[in-house]
This record gives C-alpha cells, sequence and structure tokens, in this order.
C-alpha cells in the first residue's frame, strides 16, 4: 500500500504552488519534508482502508482550504528524499575495520539490477515519443513535479537578478574547481594553482573565508565533499592528496599517490565515503582507502591518457573516467571489495582533451534516460545517453560552446527534473556561464551570465538553486544570486 502513500504527495504537490507565493524555497523544503514523513508512515504498516480514508480526508482539507484544482493530476508522485546515516563520515573513519568487504557491504542497499538502464530508458522514450513538442514527459512525476517548481518556465527559473558575492583571495592563479557542500545553501568551498583550498560562508552577511587550507605544495586540481560535509579530499600536482577537517580546517591525513604522479581529480564513492577514486598524469586511475591511506586492492586501471575528469553514477557501481586523449571509459565498480573491472570505452574526439564528465540519473523521472555530460575542448557541450548498465553511451545532442584548449567543467542543475524541461550549466572560454535546456529541440540557450574577466572553469549550484558559484582562469570567483519570484 506504499502506492496510497504516493497518492498523498501527490495531492499535496499540486497544491503546492498556492503556499507562500513568494517564497518558492518554502515550497520546496515543505514538499521535501513531507516526502520524508510519508516514506516513514508508509513502513508503519497502517491498515490500508486507514490510509485510504487519510487520503481521502487530505484531499478535502487542501480543497476546502485552497478550492478545488482546475484540472485532475497524477495519481502518484516521486520521492526524492534519501533518509541518510546519523553517524559521519570521521566516524565511520574511527570504527573503520580493515576488511574492505565488511565495509563495503553496506552498498547493497543502493544496488541497481541488471539491465535496469535499458529497461528504464526503453521506458521513459516510449512515454517521450507520444507527447506533445515542448510539454512535459506525462510521468508519474510531472504534475508533482510542476507544483514543487511553482509551475513556472526554465527561463524564469534561471533568471539572475546579479552578483551576491565576489571572492577573490586566489587572484592571479586559476581556480578549476567551485562546489557547494552537499545539501546546504550558504557552504561553499573553492581550490586553486596556488596550492590552497578556501571554505566560504556566505550567511550571515557578508560573505566570509571561513577557513584556508594551505599543505599542498603545487597547485590543488581538484578536490570534494563527503557526503555528511564534515571532510574533504583534495588532490594536487605535488603527487598527494589530503583529508581536510571543514570544521576547523586541519588536515588529518597526507596519502601520497602510489605512482608518485601529479593527482589530476578526484570524487567520493557515493555509497562508502571511505573509498576515493583518484585519477593522475601516469594515465593511471587508483581507488583509495581513506581510513588506511592505502590503494585497494584490485581497484586500479590504466587509460590511454593523463586522467582528468571522474564520474559516478549515483548508486555507485557504474564508474565514467576521461583522459586528455580523448577517451572516455567506464567501469563496473564491485561495492564490496572496490576492486575495478573495466567495461567499454567511447573516443569522444581523438586528441581532445575531456575535461568533465557529470553523470545524472534521470530514472522514472521527466526525462528519457541515465545520461552524461561531456566536455572535451571541441567548442561544445556534449549529452550522453547511458544505454546499459555497461555503461555504454550514445551521443544525444550536443549545445555550442567556446572551449579549445581550457579545462571547462559542466552541471546538470539540481532541481531540473521538478519543473518543465532540464537544464544543464557550462563555464566557457568566452568569460561567460551557459545555461541550455536539453530537452528544447531549438534555441536551447536559456540564459547566459557575464561578468568574468577570465574563461569560466567550473559553475556550481546550491542545494536550492537559490545561488550559482563560477570559477575562472584569472582566480575570481563569483556568487550569483537567483531572482526571487
Amino acid at each position: 500500500m506504499a502506492a496510497v502513500w504516493q497518492q498523498v504527495l501527490a495531492v499535496d504537490a499540486r497544491y503546492n504552488a498556492y503556499r507562500t507565493p513568494t517564497f518558492p524555497q518554502f515550497r520546496t523544503q515543505y514538499i521535501r519534508r513531507r516526502s520524508q514523513l510519508l516514506r516513514e508512515n508508509a513502513k508503519a504498516g497502517h491498515p490500508p482502508a486507514l490510509r485510504r480514508q487519510y487520503l481521502r480526508l487530505r484531499g478535502q482539507l487542501l480543497g476546502q482550504r485552497y478550492g478545488p484544482l482546475s484540472e485532475p493530476g497524477s495519481a502518484r508522485a516521486y520521492s526524492n528524499s534519501i533518509i541518510r546515516s546519523s553517524r559521519t563520515t570521521l566516524d565511520r573513519m574511527e570504527d573503520f575495520e580493515d576488511d574492505p568487504r565488511a565495509l563495503g557491504a553496506r552498498g547493497h542497499r543502493r544496488s541497481v539490477s541488471r539491465g535496469s538502464y535499458q529497461l528504464q530508458a526503453q521506458m521513459n522514450r516510449a512515454v517521450y515519443e507520444d507527447r506533445p513538442p515542448g510539454s512535459v514527459v506525462p510521468t508519474s512525476a510531472a504534475e508533482a513535479s510542476r507544483a514543487m517548481a511553482g509551475d513556472t518556465s526554465l527561463s524564469e527559473n534561471y533568471a539572475f537578478a546579479g552578483m551576491y558575492h565576489v571572492f577573490d583571495q586566489h587572484v592571479d592563479e586559476a581556480v578549476p574547481r567551485v562546489r557547494f557542500a552537499n545539501d546546504d545553501r550558504h557552504r561553499l568551498a573553492c581550490c586553486s594553482l596556488d596550492g590552497s583550498i578556501s571554505l566560504c560562508q556566505l550567511v550571515p552577511a557578508p560573505p566570509t573565508v571561513l577557513h584556508v587550507l594551505r599543505g599542498h605544495t603545487r597547485g590543488v586540481s581538484d578536490f570534494a565533499w563527503s557526503l555528511s560535509n564534515d571532510i574533504l579530499v583534495s588532490t594536487s600536482l605535488d603527487a598527494t592528496m589530503r583529508i581536510w577537517a571543514s570544521e576547523d580546517g586541519r588536515c588529518i591525513r597526507e596519502i601520497p599517490d602510489p605512482d608518485g604522479a601529479e593527482l589530476l581529480c578526484c570524487t567520493f564513492q557515493p555509497v562508502n565515503n571511505n573509498l576515493t577514486v583518484v585519477g593522475n598524469a601516469k594515465h593511471n586511475v587508483h581507488v583509495m582507502n581513506i581510513s588506511t591511506g592505502k590503494k585497494v586492492k584490485g581497484g586500479s586501471s590504466k587509460l590511454t591518457g593523463r586522467v582528468l575528469a571522474l564520474s559516478f553514477d549515483a548508486p555507485g557501481r557504474l564508474l565514467w573516467a576521461g583522459d586528455d586523449r580523448g577517451s572516455v571509459f567506464s567501469f563496473l565498480f564491485d561495492m564490496a571489495t572496490g576492486k575495478l573491472t573495466k567495461a567499454k570505452r567511447l573516443v569522444v574526439h581523438e586528441g581532445s582533451p575531456v575535461t568533465s564528465i557529470s553523470a545524472r540519473s534521470w530514472v522514472s523521472r521527466e526525462a528519457r534516460d541515465p545520461s552524461l555530460l561531456i566536455n572535451a575542448c571541441l567548442n561544445k557541450l556534449l549529452l550522453y545517453r547511458v544505454v546499459d548498465n555497461e555503461g555504454t553511451l550514445q551521443l544525444k545532442r550536443s549545445f555550442p560552446i567556446e572551449q579549445s584548449s581550457h579545462p571547462v567543467r559542466s552541471i546538470f542543475c539540481p532541481l531540473m527534473s521538478f519543473r518543465q524541461g532540464a537544464c544543464v550549466v557550462t563555464g566557457s572560454e568566452d568569460m561567460c556561464v551557459h545555461f541550455f535546456d536539453v530537452e528544447r529541440a531549438a534555441k536551447a540557450a536559456v540564459n547566459k551570465l557575464q561578468g568574468h574577466s577570465a574563461p569560466v572553469l567550473d559553475v556550481s549550484f546550491n542545494c536550492d538553486e537559490s545561488l550559482l558559484a563560477s570559477s575562472d582562469a584569472s582566480g575570481m570567483v563569483i556568487v550569483w544570486r537567483r531572482e526571487q519570484k
């Protein structure tokens, strides 16, 4: 009877557009909290008759409060809330045992069945192809998603009022990576080729730099927040990775690269944050255990060039890695042992560095397929469809940007599945931030932000999309404020 609770959420979401019309962030937070509570109640085992009665009463009360809806909506809704463990990454590091199999077993709760990519992609494409041009994909989540977004267009949602703040503590050295903390509105970090990392707080005003993490002897190429935001991992051209405590900025551990090579990129394993994947200048990918500081047995593989970009799928069972010779490799990740198995290789363009890979699972949402967003120095942003459970990629479409030499990155918008259309954001060598609607056949450009004086290298949204951060090759970080509707 879990479907009854989904019907309750759909009713709530349909009425959500009428709540606090001047505070869209509240509406989003409200529906997420309702989703979490309903999921918890679904496990309580209430009698089916009681659940149906609650659904009827809830609909009646909302109808009395806000009036009847103009059209019937979907009877089901998709819940995107994830109940996370209260134990932090540091807690898990303290009681970690050397047996990787014991720790890795936690990840089986989020596994995906073999063939799920093909099956869901076929189902989603069948629905998509029957819809009128320009309309929302009529999945069971469509009505709820429109309500959660406030029923506004994609262009309206990505209209920006201007700069919120400019950070210039890294001026004269490029800032290759900027990232908001996970599920956080006001914590931001950025790394610089000057060898440091800045942890910033945007609220209360004025925005401040809380900590500057120093210790790397050469430029910091990449960093990542842990799921609970209590630690960061960074990689550097000095051939080391460092683990930092975000609360006070202290360095917890320094781990040398197994090959003694420059480290160019890193990413946490999304299910087991004790494992971090790094890519180096000697063409190798390594799975590192940050609790022991050692390389995981069987967790290494060689690419055709310097490893510049890494990205996991949401369940953590597929890893993609891109190199400076134009290839993207997919790997099967063993959740129990951390072992990597090379699966597929795609040559995006021979000799063109793959500087960014971003994965997004669109399964059962308002777009067709699990997808990959790739920057590859081709003056294009490339969108690929993931067609099977081995990570095989098929080009879906491309968008024009300027990128021929700089390590430009791009992202999927975090709330794109909650509104009509689906938006991606990318940096560009024309010193602008570009927004594209991946579902719009013509005139896909949604917005362009101008204000940087050097190529824009990276972009990052906070969790509710109220703020966007962008960094450039001159060391400037701009935080943009979205217009309030």
